[in-house]
Parts: structure tokens; C-alpha cells; sequence
């Protein structure tokens, strides 16, 4: 498969997983300097590394989320626990994973993560 095939095979996964409008505006948060960045993300993350078919996209995204969360990466969280809505997963899943997070990663950033998922999942209509 050549470059371009990842690409859009990966921009296509990226609109299901977050819609056109939130996947337009990051593409273009950073103008001409971020194409570059953009092309490695739909190429590389989303056409190939999330393509794969080891992992379900619902844990791919759990997986995503507990990282995002654990690196204190508040507006990627954001994006991924939509995302992770979108390919299946919970609240409940998510309530736990983010458990796991405050036993592991500690209370302060727990409840970082918390008022995130809280904040999405009300947008979302989950909660």
C-alpha cells in the first residue's frame, strides 16, 4: 500500500471516529506549518497504526484514553473519550479505566480526568 492509500484510508477513520467538522479544524489549527504534522497523523496513526486489526477499535480507544489521561494531555483526552464513545465504549468502562488511572497515576490528575470525561460524556449525552 503507498503513502497516499494510508492517508486516506487514515483521514477517512479519523472523520468516522471524531466527525468532519472537529477532524477539519484540528487539519487546520496550524496552517501550511502543520500539514506535515497532519499527513504523519492520518498516514501513520490512522492508517496504519489504528487500521490494525489485533486490538478492537473500543479497546484501541480505551488504550488511548488511559495514555492521554496518564501523560496529562488534557485536550488529546478530550478527543479520545469522544472517540472512544463513538467505537462502543461505556461510561461505566470508562468510570473504571479512570479508577485504575487515580490508583496508578494519583488523585490530582484524577481529578483532571474526571472533570474531562464528565464534561464529555454530558456533551455527548451520556451522562
Amino acid at each position: 500500500m503507498n503513502d497516499n492509500d494510508q492517508y486516506e484510508r487514515g483521514l477517512k477513520l479519523r472523520k468516522e471516529m471524531f466527525g468532519d467538522e472537529a477532524v477539519g479544524k484540528r487539519m487546520t489549527a496550524f496552517g501550511d506549518f502543520g500539514k506535515p504534522l497532519q499527513h504523519i497523523i492520518n498516514a501513520y496513526a490512522y492508517g496504519d497504526v489504528w487500521s490494525r486489526s489485533a486490538l478492537a477499535p473500543a479497546t484501541r480507544s480505551l488504550v488511548m484514553v488511559a495514555m492521554m489521561a496518564a501523560a496529562g494531555q488534557p485536550n488529546e483526552l478530550r478527543v479520545h473519550l469522544k472517540g472512544a464513545l463513538k467505537n462502543g465504549c461505556t461510561p461505566e468502562q470508562i468510570q473504571d479505566l479512570l479508577l485504575l488511572h487515580a490508583l496508578y497515576c494519583g488523585i490530582p490528575a484524577a481529578n483532571d480526568a474526571h472533570r474531562i470525561a464528565t464534561e464529555v460524556l454530558r456533551e455527548e449525552g451520556k451522562l
